[in-house]
């Protein structure tokens, strides 16, 4: 067991149970947590294993005629991260193993460019690309970026949203199952019944926390066993991601590219409103645009609250000469939409919101954002809101309205842009538990392991996970049954990862 502490099954029982001293008791739970950890491992990367089986056919082949064309027309060289990540995702393509990645980048560090040329990588192998998002409006965004930059290369990807008409939605539909589509982005309604792809290699899902499974799976089966790519802004620390991916392969961004403008980040006293809201209209004045987040919708769920729907009122009445709008939950996919599409296009200058805009809005010339009552949401959701400005060459600006004493975690969260660390942070502070979230809920719950206290023995149970799968994929061989016997009674669901070799 490479250096962990392992005390007998018993001897650790009766460490937690009747201790001697602290120490014991702590050796104790580290065996329990280890083999709880172990399990989970396992049931992980068996997981792995059978994702990356299945492809038919031979690997993609390296060809160069789209990729080096596209690298040459950026605006801006690639980071080195992005080159690290490209490299990861082609030596997967061209593997005899499917492709199962997770591709995670801090706000603005250019997973798009990245996905782009695992879909020309595809597009070059004669195979089709489908990128999926949660929203039409993310949906656009992404066409609007991908069109720009494939315009020197001469091709040009397809859109299918709810939105369109039959007719608009039958032709794309008949462009895809003759293949003279070759890339597309779209919505749900990519995995409908009435699509079907002539060839798909690649299948792209953007912010794939918002769909289920089962969702997934839908779009990844209209293709003979394709490669899956899977894009997620929200950085996850190490812990965390071997626990909840550690049934994908990682990649990480974490540098921005050139040409993003810094965001100063500063905490402001309530009674210093006044002033703040001078500065937003001083910079919508000035041409530029400004959100405005609040976590609430109605005055009435919380009295003490500052509501969006009272404060878009507010604003509005107070500056006649600006265009506000307001966002929220309750509001229809479409008109919600509708609205964001009008703030994009400079329509509206000023965007009341709660959490709606923590993903899939890109708008350049936003460089303010107040957010009222910081202390009623997580670091890393502060840092997404965040994420919404700056994304520009201009200066841009966060104010951290909140009532004194000033909680230090709001300090701390302002005096860093580093996605990872504020993740550190968040778990740091709510523990694995409250982050794990519905993808582990009743599936894989840890009760003894202490994390990220624990990330230590963690890696050392994935690496035996590892080790033991390696040998004995079907966990069949006598000495190993008794984990897959003990493994399975945490995990009973994990039945099918052992169905078949």
């Amino acid at each position: 067991w490479n250096g962990v502490d392992k005390p007998s099954l018993g001897d650790a029982l009766r460490a937690v149970h009747r201790p001697a001293s602290v120490e014991e008791a702590e050796a104790g739970r580290r065996r329990l947590a280890f083999d709880e950890l172990l399990d989970l491992q396992l049931m992980l990367a068996r997981a792995r294993l059978l994702a990356k089986r299945g492809r038919s056919g031979v690997p993609f082949e390296i060809r160069h005629t789209h990729t080096r064309r596209l690298a040459e027309s950026l605006p801006w060289p690639l980071t080195a991260d992005q080159k690290k990540a490209i490299r990861e995702i082609t030596a997967d393509m061209t593997a005899p193993e499917r492709m199962h990645r997770l591709l995670m980048g801090d706000v603005g560090t250019g997973k798009t460019v990245v996905a782009l040329f695992a879909m020309l990588l595809a597009l070059e192998n004669d195979f089709q690309a489908a990128l999926m998002a949660p929203t039409e409006l993310l949906a656009e965004q992404h066409v609007a970026t991908l069109t720009r930059l494939l315009e020197p290369l001469d091709l040009r990807p397809e859109l299918l949203v709810g939105r369109l008409t039959p007719g608009e939605k039958a032709a794309r539909r008949r462009k895809l199952s003759s293949g003279q589509a070759r890339l597309v982005v779209g919505t749900h309604a990519l995995f409908e019944e009435s699509v079907a792809f002539q060839r798909l290699g690649l299948v792209v899902i953007d912010e794939q926390h918002r769909f289920g499974v089962d969702q997934r799976a839908r779009l990844i089966a209209k293709g003979d066993a394709p490669d899956v790519l899977l894009l997620t802004a929200t950085p996850i620390p190490r812990s965390l991601a071997l626990t909840r991916f550690g049934d994908l392969d990682i990649s990480t961004l974490r540098t921005r590219p050139p040409g993003r403008g810094r965001v100063r980040t500063g905490v402001r006293s309530a009674a210093e409103r006044s002033r703040a809201l001078e500065f937003v209209r001083e910079q919508c004045q000035a041409g530029r645009q400004a959100y405005v987040v609040l976590p609430v919708i109605e005055e009435s769920e919380r009295a003490d609250l500052r509501a969006a729907t009272i404060e878009a009122e507010t604003l509005q009445a107070l500056w006649p000469d600006l265009a506000v709008g307001l966002v929220h939950g309750r509001l229809k996919a479409a008109e919600r939409d509708e609205r964001m599409r009008r703030f994009r296009a400079g329509e509206i200058q000023v965007l009341v919101a709660t959490t709606v805009i923590e993903v899939g809005i890109d708008v350049p010339n936003a460089t303010v954002m107040l957010i009222q009552h910081p202390e009623r949401f997580g670091l890393a959701q502060l840092h997404q809101l965040r994420g919404r400005i700056g994304r520009g060459e201009g200066e841009s600006y966060c104010i951290l309205l909140c009532e004194p004493p000033v909680p230090a975690r709001l300090e701390a969260f302002a005096a860093t842009t580093d996605g990872f660390r504020i993740a550190e942070l968040d778990l740091e502070e709510r523990k694995m538990g409250d982050l794990i979230g519905e993808r582990q809920a009743g599936e894989f719950e840890l009760r003894l392991a202490r994390l990220p206290d624990d990330t230590g023995l963690l890696s050392t149970a994935r690496q035996v996970a590892q080790g033991v799968l390696a040998e004995d994929p079907m966990l069949s061989l006598p000495r190993h049954l008794p984990l897959r016997q003990r493994a399975l009674g945490r995990y009973p669901r994990a039945i099918e990862l052992f169905r078949t070799g």
